[in-house]
């Protein structure tokens, strides 16, 4: 799975995998994911899925920001 946005809070991206792993399942259905973004209630979502195995890839900063080519993704 790759997630991008423009920020992230502690443990999101861990929060989002373990909801879309009980929907994966057959725990939950799909529906069940919009219904947890429309609560924007995280205690509501899947538990947090275990670091191993999550990898980051590094950050992605806009271009205009003047920061290395390495680190700049698409505007």
């Amino acid at each position: 799975m790759d997630v991008q946005a423009n920020a992230f809070l502690h443990h999101m991206v861990r929060n989002i995998v373990g909801s879309l792993l009980l929907v994966g399942c057959g725990e939950r259905p799909v529906e069940w994911i919009a219904e947890l973004l429309e609560q924007r209630d995280r205690t509501q979502a899947g538990p947090t899925a275990p670091a191993a195995g999550l990898l980051f890839l590094g950050p992605k900063y806009p271009r205009h920001w003047g920061l290395p080519e390495e680190v700049c993704g698409d505007e």
